[in-house]
């Protein structure tokens, strides 16, 4: 058995070129959709995730400033910053992208964001309203782009088995609830690093999402037979075989595509979803700013 790799460039882009699509109709009504990316600080991983963003911008016709601060700025400076933004009526969505400099707060600094243009889905408010079961709003971008993965691939979840390993704000307790919602109707467990027989309950699952932050943990005996695995983990390993000395790994060990039914690939899965979701929770947030 050899899983369906689930190509989430292509899709990213079939997602893109639709939103240029309605952009150009913003246009057309004289709204420009806008997004904000403050950077602070040189790390180099940000520099490479900020340019995929604006790239991304280019190819929806989306326009993208990018506003770029020393590491040593104060938390002070930064929320003057967004508060800036969030005055600016030019401005649909604002994003502070993380990690932010050691001594500033990045919940303090999301909760400064207005959450009618917080294109992360991190805001309480728009937390909040997925709780609700509201998903018409400003959805967190990772989970949101897992969601179209799954759903352009038609694999039906109604009343399977999800386990989502990892609770973080960021991707796995959003993604949970999104899973959980009526119209997908999975049955979730969420798993993190005091589960007991975490390999046991994943062996149970009719899908399983990874995203731990710890490269190849994800072992073919963790995963039962055609199962769906996604893979949101993007990790740097050490490879003395390569050039760079060095190569990109998910959390699940890639052998698993010899168990899975479905399966993200790293790189070119989960990621780029992620940014294709920024882009569009951008043209959401102009165009209802507009309506």
């Amino acid at each position: 058995m050899s899983a369906v790799i689930l190509d989430g460039k292509a899709l990213g882009l079939r997602i893109e070129a639709h939103l240029a699509q309605r952009v150009a109709t913003l246009k057309n009504s004289g709204v420009e959709p806008h997004l904000a990316v403050v950077l602070a600080g040189d790390d180099p991983a940000s520099q490479v995730y900020v340019r995929n963003k604006q790239r991304a911008c280019e190819r929806c016709g989306i326009k993208s400033t990018r506003i770029d601060l020393p590491n040593d700025v104060s938390q002070e400076q930064l929320m003057r910053v967004v508060a800036n933004l969030n005055s600016d009526e030019s401005v649909h969505g604002i994003l502070v992208q993380s990690p932010t400099p050691n001594g500033t707060d990045e919940l303090a600094i999301t909760e400064t964001i207005d959450p009618s243009k917080d294109v992360d889905g991190f805001h309480p408010t728009n937390l909040g309203r997925l709780v609700m079961g509201q998903t018409d709003g400003l959805l967190p971008c990772t989970p949101a782009g897992i969601i179209q993965i799954i759903e352009d691939a038609n694999i039906d979840l109604i009343g399977k088995k999800a386990v989502v390993i990892g609770r973080s704000r960021i991707v796995g307790m959003p993604l949970a609830l999104l899973l959980a919602q009526k119209g997908i109707d999975a049955t979730v467990t969420i798993a993190h690093s005091k589960t007991e027989d975490i390999e046991g309950i994943c062996r149970t699952a009719d899908l399983v999402v990874a995203a731990i932050g710890r490269a190849e943990t994800i072992q073919t005996d963790w995963i039962k037979p055609g199962a769906t695995v996604i893979d949101v983990g993007i990790n740097r390993v050490v490879d003395d075989s390569r050039d760079s000395g060095s190569r990109l790994a998910g959390d699940v060990d890639p052998a698993v595509s010899e168990v899975a039914g479905h399966m993200t690939p790293v790189p070119g899965g989960v990621g780029p979803m992620t940014i294709s979701m920024l882009m569009s929770n951008t043209v959401r947030a102009a165009e209802i700013l507009l309506n």
